[in-house]
C-alpha cells in the first residue's frame, strides 16, 4: 500500500468474482454466494467434490493476483506511478467496499473500475461498478469504469490465434461453441444486453478463423444456477448432445469468451462435463485457453483504463 503522501492520481479497482483460497473458505464462500443463506450438507459435499476433482481448490486466486500484477506493470509502463491497481472481489476478500475504505484512507480521490469479465451486464460487470460508486460516495471519490471489452482486439486475437491452432489439429468437420455463464432469463427479458455483448464476440473471433454461424459455430451457456427459476440456453451440454444426434460434426471446440481466468466454470464444467458429454456423444473435444495474465491483452485493457479516467 501506499501513504496518502505517494497516493497516485488514479486508484484502479479491478474486480473479480473471487474464490476460496482454502479448504476452510469453502462453506463460507458459498454462504456469500447465497446471500448469507448456508448451503446443506448435500450442496455442500458437491462443491467440494467439483475443487477435488480439478486438484483441491480452484487456481483463480492466484490468476487473479497475477491479472493485477500484470496491469500494474502495464499502466507503469504507460504512466510510471500514475496508477495504483487495487483488487476488490465480489465473494471473497478483499471485497470491493474494503479495498474502497483502503483506498479512502489513502487519500484517493477518484477511482477507474475495471471488471475480469468482458460483456456487460447490469447483473454481473453493472453490480460490480455500482458496489464501487456505493462505497466511495461517502468519501467525495468519483468512480468511472470500463462497461465493456468484449470486442477488444487483443482479446479477439488472443482467442482467434488460439482457436485457430486448435481447428488445426482436429478433423475438419468441427463445430465451435462460445460459451459464456448462464443468468436468469428474467435479466435478459427486462432488456440486458449480455447476450449480444457474447454475441458480438463470437462473430469477432468467427470472422478471424472464417468459421460461418450456423454449421460452423453457435452460442451456448453454462453453469446455471441451481434455482427454481429459467436461466437463458441453450445450455453448453444440450449443444453437445445435439451435436452428436445429428451426426454433421465430428468434434466441438468450446470457447469459454465469458471467462478470462481458468477456474472452476472451466476446469469442471467443460474440461470434465463438457468433455464427458462429447465423449459419450462420439465427439472429439477440446477447449480455447483462457486469457489469464496474458501481456498483450492486459496491456489493452491498461490503455482501457487510461481512456477511461
Amino acid at each position: 500500500m501506499t501513504s496518502p503522501q505517494s497516493q497516485p492520481h488514479t486508484a484502479v479497482m479491478l474486480m473479480a468474482y473471487g474464490t476460496p483460497r482454502h479448504r476452510d473458505e469453502i462453506e463460507p464462500y458459498y454462504t456469500d454466494i447465497r446471500r448469507g443463506r448456508q448451503p446443506t450438507p448435500e450442496a455442500l459435499a458437491d462443491l467440494v467434490a467439483r475443487y477435488e476433482a480439478i486438484g483441491g481448490l480452484s487456481p483463480l486466486a492466484e490468476l487473479t493476483e497475477r491479472q493485477q500484477q500484470r496491469l500494474q506493470q502495464e499502466l507503469d509502463t504507460i504512466d510510471p506511478g500514475g496508477y495504483q491497481v487495487e483488487l476488490g472481489l465480489k465473494h471473497a476478500d478483499p471485497k470491493i467496499e474494503a479495498s474502497v475504505e483502503q483506498l479512502a484512507s489513502e487519500g484517493a480521490t477518484k477511482i477507474t473500475g475495471l471488471v475480469l469479465a468482458p460483456h456487460y451486464s447490469t447483473y454481473s460487470v453493472g453490480q460490480y461498478l455500482d458496489r464501487t460508486r456505493t462505497a466511495a460516495e461517502p468519501h467525495g471519490i468519483s468512480v468511472s469504469g470500463v462497461d465493456s471489452w468484449a470486442t477488444e482486439p487483443a482479446f479477439v486475437e488472443f482467442i482467434a490465434n488460439d482457436l485457430a491452432s486448435r481447428l488445426e489439429q482436429m478433423p475438419s468437420d468441427i463445430h465451435v461453441v462460445f460459451t459464456a455463464h448462464s443468468l436468469p432469463q428474467r435479466i435478459i427479458d427486462s432488456g440486458d444486453p449480455y447476450p449480444d455483448e457474447l454475441r458480438s464476440t463470437a462473430q469477432a473471433v468467427a470472422a478471424r478463423v472464417g468459421l460461418e454461424e450456423g454449421n460452423g459455430w453457435s452460442i451456448g451457456w453454462q453453469s446455471a444456477g441451481r434455482t427454481p427459476e429459467p436461466w437463458i440456453g441453450p445450455d453448453i451440454l444440450d449443444v453437445i448432445d445435439d451435436l452428436g444426434a445429428n451426426g454433421a460434426h465430428r468434434g466441438v471446440i468450446v470457447s469459454a469468451v465469458g471467462f478470462v481466468a481458468d477456474h472452476l466454470e472451466v476446469l469442471y464444467d467443460l474440461d470434465i462435463e463438457a468433455r464427458a458429454r462429447a465423449e459419450q456423444a462420439g465427439l472429439a473435444f477440446d477447449r480455447t485457453a483462457c486469457v489469464n495474465d496474458d501481456p498483450e491483452v492486459l496491456h489493452a485493457l491498461a490503455q482501457r483504463v487510461v481512456d477511461a479516467g
